[in-house]
């Protein structure tokens, strides 16, 4: 069964929310400095989104030169290189091999590849595309480096068959990028038209697709309008199932099987969370024709 195509309105671009690369020479980055910028980059871009909303031209200028001031996007993704580098915690990507590796082993002494689809690459070298029976397709807004295609995954045209289309999709820390709460709902929504549970070339082999998500801890933890169960409700009702979840004071790593069809329910931006101190944090998701 293929994943059903979304009929939702064409949703709004990723890069219409990122603003433009600004190049500048970096030293290295502590740790703490490296999570002020990445804390920093987020919280700007949220107002930049807002400010687009309300139409403010002057306000998004300013903080377009707030941003540029700070290093602009290119300063952003050497920053999250570095909080992946293995002496602050490594590459997520491991663990996604962790989990799928069992699953992998009918791949040993076959040709046979699974295709993957890496939202928000930032580099050819991780966990995922070192492995032996992955064949990575990999996007980013500002490729930092060749073999990662220069793309907004929102732009990306949708599958016209199943050689279009991938047996997993990571979206690795791109979720929380999404300023806009009803962009990260259509941004799910979408992953499902880009999966399939068709076999590769050569195989008879049963394939189950996935997700894998990963997200900062305090989205789930601290925030007024998600917790674990609404993220739960929301990817259910896109017909997921989760397979794998681990969560480290920093980190939310979920594995999502797609086990049904997409029938994404309505999930409106409510208080869940109450708390002076929670976090803003949300996904919206809009009914179907809406």
């Amino acid at each position: 069964m293929t994943a059903k195509k979304s009929k939702n309105k064409r949703p709004v671009l990723l890069s219409r929310t990122r603003p433009p690369t600004v190049r500048k020479n970096h030293a290295a980055l502590s740790a703490k400095a490296t999570r002020t910028l990445i804390r920093s980059h987020h919280t700007l871009l949220k107002q930049r989104a807002q400010a687009i909303k309300a139409g403010d031209k002057s306000l998004t200028n300013r903080i377009d030169a707030e941003i540029a001031k700070n290093g602009g996007l290119e300063s952003y993704q050497i920053a999250s290189k570095l909080g992946q580098s293995l002496d602050r915690g490594g590459d997520s990507s491991k663990v996604l091999v962790d989990w799928i590796g069992p699953r992998l082993s009918w791949l040993k002494n076959t040709p046979t590849k699974l295709r993957v689809l890496e939202v928000g690459a930032l580099s050819t070298r991780n966990a995922c595309s070192q492995n032996a029976y992955l064949d990575v397709t990999r996007i980013d807004l500002n490729s930092q480096e060749p073999g990662i295609l220069k793309q907004d995954f929102m732009e990306r045209p949708l599958p016209s068959g199943d050689g279009d289309r991938f047996h997993l999709i990571s979206l690795s820390l791109v979720l929380n990028y999404v300023p806009d709460p009803v962009g990260r709902g259509e941004m799910l929504k979408r992953c499902v038209a880009f999966l399939t549970e068709t076999s590769p070339a050569g195989s008879s082999t049963s394939i189950v697709p996935s997700l894998f998500l990963v997200l900062p801890a305090p989205c789930v933890t601290n925030s007024r309008y998600l917790t674990q169960k609404r993220l739960q409700d929301i990817l259910v009702s896109m017909g997921f199932s989760l397979a794998k979840n681990k969560q480290t004071s920093k980190l939310l790593y979920q594995l999502w099987d797609y086990v049904g069809s997409c029938e994404p329910k309505q999930f409106k931006k409510e208080n869940l969370n109450p708390g002076s101190s929670r976090n803003n944090f949300a996904i919206v998701v809009k009914s179907e024709g809406d």
